[in-house]
């Protein structure tokens, strides 16, 4: 029997951002493989004004909402009006609230936003985005004692992607590429405070990608070599013997998403200090 995805509508409410709501959809709904969400996100809702539009959306493609609105006569607003039209609708960060409530003896303050004030670790993680972004594909390379994580790795094993994510996450990371027989900076070896990890894929996975690249018209470009599974598989072996050598910790990301690799990569900072 021919297999069919099925869709369906998710409104996502929020009175901030809505990154919250979007990340629980998008786990919930990747524990349903037959069934797609078309997903409509509403930020920034704070008002009956702005919410009955929503409402009235809802109605015209029914099917799940999950909201965080602090607000309790909106969020009732929400629960009712879901009722009346046979809409299932969850509260995301209420049953987590209560459990910190009940926990704490104390109140939540219900503050719109509260998660995003430009406090000191607000600025750290700008810090560490523009400090990443500067120590992007080995540049900077004297500032190396300064990152928290240096990330090495052969072309297309995800470094520049899960520097950022890291960085998002107030980590001051750099990533090098390991190019075969080229040697890593002096000042890797004399870095004292970061912790250096080093990215790894299966041969396979590493050609698959770099078949799929977008390749510009440089000069002297070798499409074939680049691609070429016995020269990956060399470059792969010369990246194992340089961690093998200095000690570096490895991480195989062929079925690990950024996600799982950055968490990965702090896992092992505490058991490395």
């Amino acid at each position: 029997m021919e297999n069919r995805t099925n869709f369906f509508h998710l409104h996502l409410i929020s009175d901030s951002t809505g990154e919250t709501l979007i990340s629980a959809g998008r786990a919930a709904s990747a524990q349903f493989r037959s069934a797609q969400p078309i997903e409509h996100v509403y930020p920034l809702i704070r008002n009956r004004k702005q919410l009955l539009p929503v409402l009235q959306a809802i109605d015209d493609a029914p099917g799940i909402v999950l909201y965080t609105i602090v607000d309790r006569e909106l969020a009732s607003l929400i629960d009712e009006r879901c009722t009346e039209m046979g809409v299932a609708s969850v509260n995301v960060l209420e049953p987590v609230m209560n459990a910190f409530q009940i926990y704490l003896g104390a109140p939540s303050r219900r503050r719109v936003g509260a998660q995003h004030v430009m406090n000191a670790g607000y600025f750290a993680r700008i810090e560490a985005l523009n400090f990443t972004m500067d120590h992007d594909d080995g540049q900077m390379p004297d500032d190396y004692n300064d990152a928290d994580v240096v990330i090495i790795g052969i072309s297309r094993t995800s470094k520049t992607p899960t520097s950022i994510y890291l960085a998002n996450r107030g980590i001051k990371t750099a990533n090098i590429p390991i190019v075969y027989g080229v040697p890593l900076p002096e000042s890797l070896f004399v870095a004292t405070k970061p912790l250096i990890v080093c990215l790894i894929a299966t041969t396979d996975r590493i050609s698959q990608v770099r078949e799929n690249r977008v390749l510009g018209a440089t000069q002297g470009f070798d499409r074939e070599h680049y691609t070429d599974r016995a020269a990956i598989s060399e470059e792969l072996k010369y990246a194992r013997s340089l961690c093998a050598r200095h000690n570096w910790p490895l991480i195989d990301v062929t079925r690990r998403s950024i996600e799982e690799t950055a968490a990965a990569i702090v896992a092992l900072r505490p058991k490395l200090r």
